[in-house]
């Protein structure tokens, strides 16, 4: 009788551990969406090849699809379509507009796709991995403030209307504010976030104002674009041009001593991403994090310590 009960016992514990084993198998990943703000930026280059490196990592074959919404956000919600209609597993998402893109978020979820905001804010996203973008605009737009003594005339290139330009904004203000002496000449001129729309728009703000000390450009390429602008119209009176994003050019730019960019917060797009993946993978397997947004430190890069940064992580 004994043997008989022990036996039976034994029975219940297997069939138990067998199911247990069962639910506690990760459901695999086989394909991931990925739309992104710009691809002849290389910031999006590195967020791409990053998102396939985590991506490959849980599974050597999954499929990765990469697209560029060029921050419009009626392309962004086609291929968001595309993805849900294709049953991705996944979609990493570098919002075209922070807001506009909620239902189209809403619609996947609803598919049962797990939906992961990277480097912007996304309505609705599951989880959102990004940079401190509040520190970033704050780190150099303080920057600007010391170099110019806390006074001058100041311009803040703006850029698409998404959660880490309109941070990177709130950051820069926050400090400018601090020294009464700085005047902010500009503050709603949207570049476009690109080196062409830098360009154009610091050309426009060059001819409606006769004195300008400091320029903040919300990234990069806008900052590049930005010193091309000034260069061509031969003005003197700027001082200080800084960015963030911590990009190639940016580096190369503050390598060179006649440039006029002089800092940039930098962030780590590749890994961002990879992590992005990472995270949207727990969550699809019923593990979401405590926070649904994650934020990154960055790190501001000058003249002074350029020679120590590593760049970007190599996407290979």
């Amino acid at each position: 009788m004994i043997k008989n009960t022990l036996a039976i016992a034994c029975a219940t514990l297997s069939l138990a551990a067998i199911a247990s084993s069962a639910q506690a198998a990760d459901k695999p990943l086989k394909s991931v969406g990925v739309t992104l703000g710009d691809l002849a930026n290389p910031f999006f280059v590195a967020i791409a090849k990053g998102a396939e490196s985590g991506a490959h990592k849980i599974n050597p074959d999954a499929k990765v699809t990469v697209v560029s919404s060029k921050y419009d956000l009626n392309t962004q919600v086609g291929q968001i379509e595309n993805f849900i209609a294709n049953k991705v597993d996944m979609i990493v998402l570098n919002a075209a507009d922070s807001k506009g893109v909620g239902p189209a978020v809403k619609k996947a979820r609803k598919a049962g796709i797990v939906v992961v905001a990277v480097d912007v804010a996304a309505e609705g996203a599951d989880v959102t991995v990004m940079s401190d973008n509040t520190m970033a605009g704050a780190q150099s737009c303080k920057f600007i403030a010391d170099k110019l003594q806390g006074k001058g005339n100041v311009v803040i290139v703006n850029g698409p209307p998404v959660s880490a330009v309109m941070d990177r904004v709130t950051g820069c203000k926050s400090e400018f504010k601090k020294s009464p002496g700085i005047k902010i000449l500009s503050d709603n001129q949207n570049a476009g976030g690109s080196r062409d729309g830098g360009m154009t728009t610091m050309s426009n703000l060059l001819a409606a104002h006769a004195k300008i000390d400091g320029v903040f450009a919300i990234n990069d390429p806008t900052a590049i674009g930005a010193e091309l602008a000034i260069r061509q119209a031969k003005r003197s009176d700027i001082k200080v041009i800084t960015g963030v994003d911590g990009a190639p050019d940016a580096e190369r730019a503050l390598k060179d001593s006649k440039s006029l960019f002089a800092a940039s917060p930098a962030q780590d797009p590749y890994g961002m991403a990879a992590e992005s993946v990472a995270i949207g993978y727990q969550v699809m397997n019923g593990h979401p994090p405590a926070n649904s947004i994650k934020l990154l430190p960055v790190k501001l890069i000058t003249r002074e310590n350029v020679a120590d940064y590593k760049g970007w992580v190599p996407a290979n």
